[in-house]
């Protein structure tokens, strides 16, 4: 009896143990979520003032030291007033320009803005920077304070691989966003400035600003609001020329050395011809003065950016004593230049702005930059700075060249008009399947095809140009902004020639399309074919790349030492599992080299392979390439008799 009791009273303890055992099994099997803590969003409040549409009351002063040329330093001091309610609220807030305008992204470099200090009265003053927006700069301001001195310095790249170089032992580009700061609060337009840069002693400088008092190497310029400062950038240099191409429009020039400033009078007679075939195509002028900023360089990075009076266009050291070589760069003045009618004076509601903190809307780039293209190519023609046939020739390569995005398969043209602000314009692994900035090219096709479509719908009575004067014309000298929207586009076209251009423009930029259309060629007189030999556009676009062009027949394009640098998706290349960055280092047998491979991809008609060694990282393979099309090259042939609507696009109009 006595071991029947003590193991009836054991029997309880048992089930506890298991009863306790299974809860917790059964916790530690339940979603681990259930004990965590959850925290709740908190509202977050933007603290920096939004632009409003009043005067900034007084002007700013800023003055550049530019003369640290061997360290590429830029060195600043500016002088701000301090508006009433800053003082009030004892703190004031100050921008540096993160949204510019022509980069349709926010490509400021605020990572490069050093050394930032302010004062009052020769007293630092407390800052933090804003935690939400980090191009925003918070100021306690004391008691009594009316002006607050920002001195700081900008320290521009000194290698490729830290950005766009900006200085050069021999020339620079002055950018005033990278080198200055503004009052949040106000619409950049409504802020004066008073600007101020030393130069290093000799140079000389070219801008849409002018200089009012110039003390040495010193140079004060007239005062502007901040919206037209950092629309006016400078170039500098110790090898600078200038050439006037009409009483309006000026030519300045910098060059790494004096030989490369040996522009002929026809070269700069081609010149006046484009300010000649601008002015006239858009019958009026959107500027009291044009600069065009020209840099022949090898050492100061290359660009092309509009600017509504100046523009900035960066090329090779040759563009005046390689003229013979082929048009190389000479569509870039052209395009730049049509941007004062079109992206500066007429541009997008979305890409208007009050200030550089408010984001762009790039919906319309292939408004904005695709016709701008178009008529970059149509001005070069007519001016003759780029040849008839070079023209028919470019206009071939971007046809063919958009034909190999593969990617049409699955991203619309406007998607595109995004990838600025997506890719930030860094390298693709493959850009035929991601598709890169098309709106610009595919806008051109865009548009010559609209230009052909109005000649047939009137008889060649009218033409795209008549939607330029009416569109982008308006009030002579007028250099303020009108903005638009799609509706405004379809409008202003239906009043030129009526047509379906809501569908028209619904069917090429916002649905799929399995290649680029060509019917702007077809009513032009013309059609796309491929041939064994290469263009003059297509040859000089190589020397000036250092590439071999393979694109349309085995699908590579392959830099000197033979590393591909790209790669067309669904081509014989990509079916035979290469990609970019790997390295040719042999063709059937021998080594590598741009013509052998020429001559490889020639013989394929008979071989029906092209034998390659291929070296990717440490190791190397055997590939064989299955092709039959020969070497494939693009080109416009004429199918009309006679002057057909391509040819009356491209003739000169002012001779």
């Amino acid at each position: 009896m006595v071991l029947q009791t003590r193991t009836f009273q054991r029997v309880p303890k048992l089930r506890q143990f298991i009863a306790s055992t299974a809860i917790v099994l059964a916790l530690l099997a339940s979603p681990v979520s259930a004990q965590n803590s959850k925290p709740q969003p908190v509202p977050v409040k933007d603290i920096v003032p939004a632009a409003r549409d009043i005067p900034f009351p007084g002007a700013m002063a800023l003055e550049v030291d530019a003369t640290d040329v061997d360290r590429a330093i830029f060195r600043m001091k500016q002088t701000i007033p301090v508006p009433d309610d800053a003082r009030s609220a004892g703190r004031f807030t100050l921008l540096y320009p993160q949204w510019l305008p022509g980069n349709h992204a926010p490509r400021g470099e605020i990572e490069k803005l050093v050394g930032l200090k302010f004062s009052a009265s020769g007293k630092p003053l407390a800052w933090r920077r804003d935690s939400l927006d980090v191009n925003a700069f918070h100021i306690t301001l004391p008691k009594g304070v009316r002006e607050v001195v920002a001195e700081f310095q900008f320290v521009s790249p000194t290698a490729g691989n830290q950005g766009r170089v900006v200085v050069a032992p021999k020339m620079m580009n002055l950018r005033w966003n990278n080198v200055s700061l503004y009052p949040a609060g106000y619409f950049t337009r409504n802020i004066p400035v008073d600007a101020t840069v030393t130069w290093p002693a000799g140079w000389q400088a070219g801008s849409a600003m002018r200089p009012k008092r110039t003390t040495g190497n010193k140079v004060a310029y007239e005062r502007v609001d901040y919206d037209t400062l950092v629309d006016s950038p400078m170039f500098a240099g110790a090898h600078f020329k200038s050439f006037a191409l009409s009483d309006k429009v000026t030519l300045n020039v910098v060059a790494d050395a004096p030989e490369y400033l040996a522009a002929t009078p026809d070269q700069i007679e081609a010149h006046k011809r484009l300010v000649a075939e601008a002015e006239h195509l858009f019958g009026v002028r959107h500027y009291d003065r044009y600069d065009f900023l020209l840099s022949l360089s090898d050492e100061m990075s290359g660009i092309g950016i509009e600017h509504h009076r100046s523009s900035e266009n960066g090329v090779g050291t040759g563009y005046f004593t390689d003229w013979a070589k082929g048009p190389g760069s000479r569509n870039l003045l052209p395009h730049e230049m049509t941007h004062s009618w079109n992206g500066k004076h007429r541009r997008p509601q979305g890409i208007w702005a009050p200030d550089f903190r408010t984001p762009s809307r790039d919906d319309l780039l292939w408004v904005y930059e695709g016709q701008t293209q178009f008529w970059g190519y149509v001005l070069g023609a007519r001016s003759g700075l780029f040849s008839y046939q070079d023209t028919l020739d470019a206009f071939a390569s971007i046809a063919a060249g958009l034909d190999r995005r593969a990617g049409r398969d699955w991203r619309p043209l406007v998607d595109t008009t995004h990838d600025p602000i997506i890719a930030a314009r860094r390298p693709k692994g493959w850009t035929s399947y991601q598709r890169s900035e098309d709106y610009y090219n595919e806008g051109m096709m865009i548009w010559l095809e609209a230009d052909q479509i109005i000649r047939r719908e009137s008889g060649n009575a009218r033409s795209l140009q008549d939607f330029a004067r009416s569109f982008f014309g308006g009030r002579e000298g007028d250099w303020g902004v009108v903005t638009y929207e799609l509706p405004d586009v379809v409008a202003a076209l239906n009043a030129v020639q009526p047509y379906d251009w809501q569908g028209f423009f619904q069917s090429r930029v916002f649905e799929v399309t399995p290649e680029v259309g060509k019917q702007g060629f077809a009513l032009g007189g013309y059609e796309l074919v491929y041939v064994p030999e290469a263009s003059n556009f297509i040859r000089s676009g190589e020397a000036a790349s250092g590439t071999t062009d393979l694109s349309h027949s085995i699908g590579l394009i392959v830099e000197k030492d033979g590393k591909i640098a790209q790669v067309m998706w669904g081509s014989p290349a990509f079916d035979a599992g290469m990609t970019v960055g790997d390295q040719i280092t042999g063709v059937a047998g021998r080594d590598y080299s741009g013509e052998a491979l020429k001559s490889a991809v020639a013989a394929t008609s008979s071989t029906g392979t092209v034998q390659l060694l291929v070296k990717r990282g440490k190791r190397y393979r055997e590939t064989a390439l299955s092709y039959r099309g020969g070497l494939r090259y693009p080109a416009l042939r004429k199918t009309g008799q006679g002057e057909t609507g391509l040819d009356r696009l491209l003739a000169p109009q002012t001779r």
